[in-house]
């Protein structure tokens, strides 16, 4: 397990290897592939979920479940599912408030207001079935029995997950359910990942066999900066190979291009931040799943 340097940290020298590293992730972005993006429905023990199921317009490729953020699948998680795909993957987005409501609950999440309490409530109502226990935990193995279904994932390599926000909790579950599948996991400004209750998610590690990214924003370090460190080494002790790292300069929700500015004004995207993790996201799915 290794930590990546923020930017404060980085010699000159390591600034070099960066440049070059990063300028053969962006050649490999560069190489995309065409993708074909269907909207599909898909039985679970709960109900029916609607769900986005993109992937590349030929061939059979590693399968990868995105799971949204607080705002649910909508236009901004559609392009980002496409753009993994269009990298040689097979994406289902799922509606994890399937259970309550078909997708978009939030069209656009950037006019959202969190101080409003009416706002709020519907968060509340969006998200408390999947906080039920075994919820995830059923949908995570629908979704990965789904995939292998597809005549366009190929069941021979693994599957890789990834989470923004709340969703960072349900690639834990997914890939601790599922370990003899799901063999990359990222979260990206997860959200509770670490907490002092028995169902804490971090407690999962230990279930997992897949090689993990833990991405955490700058915002969240400074209000539960032990969490890294349990993180850290609940990975260590369990043997789960896992980089965890805190981008430094960014807020809580900084890879999702919709999402609402901070209350000064101030973009809580960042667009060279974001496509940092995103080049990340790739070189985990290339040395795990690919």
């Amino acid at each position: 397990m290794t930590d990546q340097k923020g930017p404060s940290e980085v010699s000159r020298r390591d600034f070099a290897v960066l440049g070059a590293v990063a300028g053969l992730a962006a050649s490999v972005a560069s190489a995309t592939e065409a993708v074909t993006e269907t909207d599909v429905n898909i039985k679970t023990p709960d109900g029916m979920c609607d769900a986005a199921f993109i992937h590349p317009a030929t061939g059979s490729h590693a399968g990868v479940i995105i799971w949204t953020d607080i705002f649910g699948l909508r236009p901004s998680f559609r392009d980002l599912g496409k753009r993994v795909a269009a990298q040689g993957y097979s994406v289902l987005v799922p509606n994890p408030f399937y259970r309550t409501a078909k997708s978009p609950v939030v069209v656009d999440a950037s006019n959202f207001n969190f101080a409003d309490p009416a706002s709020r409530a519907k968060t509340a109502e969006w998200t408390g079935p999947i906080n039920q226990p075994g919820a995830i935990e059923r949908d995570s193995t629908t979704y990965v029995a789904w995939l292998d279904a597809q005549p366009q994932v190929n069941k021979s390599k693994k599957i890789g997950t990834q989470g923004y926000c709340m969703g960072g909790p349900l690639v834990f579950k997914t890939a601790a359910s599922n370990p003899g599948r799901v063999g990359a996991g990222a979260t990206f400004h997860g959200g509770g990942l670490v907490t002092d209750k028995p169902n804490s998610p971090h407690l999962l590690i230990p279930k997992m066999h897949s090689r993990m990214y833990i991405a955490i924003a700058a915002s969240d370090d400074a209000k539960q900066p032990d969490a890294k460190n349990t993180l850290k080494s609940s990975f260590a002790a369990a043997k789960v190979p896992a980089e965890v790292l805190v981008y430094e300069g960014t807020f809580h929700g900084w890879t999702v291009r919709d999402m609402p500015k901070q209350a000064d004004g101030t973009p809580t995207y960042n667009p060279p931040e974001a496509e940092r993790a995103f080049n990340a996201l790739l070189a985990l799915y290339k040395d795990s799943i690919a």
